[in-house]
């Protein structure tokens, strides 16, 4: 294979530090956070809380109409 000429030139520092290139590493990603209460549970308990609420107001009027 031929040799590929490169149009940069290695620099190194006569004093400091020698800095190297960072090499690319694997990176985690944040955890997704799952809801704690599905979309149907959520659906099924406003469907109960609003059947309790009916059958309290039923009962009230039942109470106001024997008063």
């Amino acid at each position: 294979m031929p040799e590929v000429k490169s149009i940069f030139r290695e620099v190194l520092p006569k004093q400091g530090q020698l800095s190297m290139e960072d090499v690319p590493t694997m990176v985690l990603c944040k955890p997704k956070l799952l809801p704690l209460k599905s979309v149907t549970l959520e659906k099924l308990e406003k469907m109960q809380m609003e059947a309790q609420e009916a059958v309290k107001q039923q009962e009230l009027a039942i109470k106001e109409q024997l008063q």
